[in-house]
């Protein structure tokens, strides 16, 4: 019960209890700014711990030669490694998931903070007035608050949280995966877009070449102005090719300083092109690479958190219509007109909620239906893991074969090319032969370009769909890696 002492000697001065406890709130109030930088600084539920790294390439092996997340100098050439290392840290997209994730795992601490109790200091200073008599009143509490048993509502909060914080760590591990494709697909495009250009160069040099031998034996009159026409032609039309193809790779240099995070004005000289060596690192059984990409896939474990949170979302919508208990407790002063009581109060509060107008009905109707919709999310992501390892699994296998097969295309075309030229020069042959030669060296060399680049990525593609696309995939089987040309 409030005791009233009335202050008679000097009503200018607090009663000593008053007075304690207006130091204690204002010791309060001017440690408060530093207390708060503290528990910034200091992360008090260890949030940190449970946040996500921030995207960057990581290998098994140590490799003292890439630096992470740093750009290399001027003059230097870019390897797949550098390249998918600066994408992974540069880019917006990673950097936005990032930031999403670190988000969630904040929500986990504010889940945490309801299970604490709150103290909260009030100091008050007005004047009362009533029937013509005015007084001074000043006052100044403590309150204490502390929520001790509300059914489930703050586990469940919790649960949410941390399933939360469990997809958006999913979805940041997704995302670089995905990022890790588009940077491994724009270096190989920009590899392939440079091949095709050396390729053109040696077609437009054969093709010089068999306009020499045209205009001479048209000089010894052996030769018919058709044939030197026609090899005209075909010089023509080959660096035609060329300056297209020159073009192709600009562009392809442009899109990959894109997904690297860089302007696409940046200039980009590229490492020596990695050669296609089919392996049988993936030559399993379809089956059981369906398996273990729904053991692995980080975006079917995005779902299945995001169906976990819908699920303790039901439990807090029930939970939110039941009641609750709570403890209050704290000193308190008050002075009007001259006249002081001090008061400490402790006691348990029960709110029993009666009749909400059946908000809580239909917010646990609706927690129940999200439940459904992502269980039918999950349903539909569970299948489409099964047909990306399908097709990627039917691409790699193809691009295994037509590798091998290319190689002897290339072979063939170009001893059938060295064959019809000679023959030409020697007086036996004619120029439609060598024109259709070496117009067939030149589709060989852009199925070899192409065959080359579809390897590469139909296998990265498929360790995508598996969800085993990291920078292990880019190792050479020794565990090493060729370093940057300067």
């Amino acid at each position: 019960m409030a005791k009233t002492t009335p202050c008679t000697s000097r009503p200018s001065l607090l009663p000593p209890r008053a007075a304690h406890l207006l130091l204690s709130i204002a010791t309060l109030l001017a440690a408060l700014p530093a207390d708060l930088q503290a528990f910034d600084s200091g992360d008090p539920f260890a949030t940190d711990a449970i946040t996500p790294l921030r995207p960057a390439l990581s290998l098994d092996s140590v490799d003292k030669a890439l630096m992470p997340c740093q750009a290399l100098p001027a003059d230097a050439a870019y390897g797949v490694l550098e390249v998918v290392d600066l994408a992974l840290c540069r880019n917006p997209t990673t950097r936005e998931v990032w930031s999403f994730a670190r988000v969630q795992a904040a929500q986990v601490g504010v889940a945490q903070s309801a299970f604490l109790p709150t103290l909260d200091g009030r100091l008050t200073v007005g004047r009362v007035s009533a029937d013509s008599q005015s007084a001074n009143q000043r006052g100044a509490s403590l309150t204490l608050s502390w929520l001790l048993f509300d059914f489930g509502a703050r586990s469940a909060n919790l649960e949410v949280a941390r399933q939360l914080l469990k997809s958006a760590a999913s979805t940041l591990d997704s995302t670089v995966q995905s990022v890790f494709l588009s940077a491994l697909q724009a270096y190989y495009n920009a590899q392939a877009a440079r091949a095709a250009v050396v390729a053109a160069l040696k077609s437009e040099q054969a093709s010089q070449a068999s306009l020499s031998a045209a205009e001479v034996r048209y000089r010894v009159g052996t030769g018919t102005p058709a044939d030197r026409l026609q090899a005209q032609t075909a010089w023509s039309q080959a660096t035609l090719t060329r300056i297209r193809a020159e073009g192709v790779l600009r562009n392809t240099l442009g899109r990959l300083a894109n997904v690297m995070g860089l302007d696409a004005n940046q200039q980009l000289r590229l490492d020596e092109s990695p050669s296609a060596t089919p392996d049988a690192a993936f030559d399993r059984d379809v089956a059981a690479l369906i398996d273990e990409a729904r053991e692995r896939r980080p975006d079917l474990k995005a779902v299945e958190a995001d169906l976990k949170a819908a699920q303790a979302g039901v439990d807090l919508a029930r939970a939110a219509g039941l009641p609750t208990i709570s403890l209050n407790a704290g000193p308190a002063w008050e002075s009007i007109g001259g006249l002081s009581a001090n008061a400490n109060s402790v006691g348990l509060a029960l709110s029993l909620p009666i009749f909400s107008a059946f908000n809580t009905t239909y917010n646990v109707r609706t927690a129940e239906a999200r439940s459904g919709v992502q269980a039918a999310r999950l349903d539909n992501v569970r299948l489409q893991v099964a047909l990306d390892v399908w097709e990627a699994y039917q691409n790699l296998t193809t691009a295994t074969q037509t590798v091998r097969t290319t190689a002897d295309l290339l072979a063939s075309a170009e001893h059938s090319e060295r064959v019809a030229l000679g023959r030409y020069k020697a007086g036996v042959g004619n120029i439609l032969d060598v024109l259709s030669a070496q117009s067939a060296l030149a589709n060989a060399r852009l199925q070899r370009v192409q065959a080359m680049l579809d390897w590469h990525v139909s296998r990265a593609t498929l360790a995508r769909a598996i969800g085993l696309l990291d920078g292990n995939l880019l190792l050479s089987p020794g565990g090493t890696r060729k370093a940057p040309t300067p």
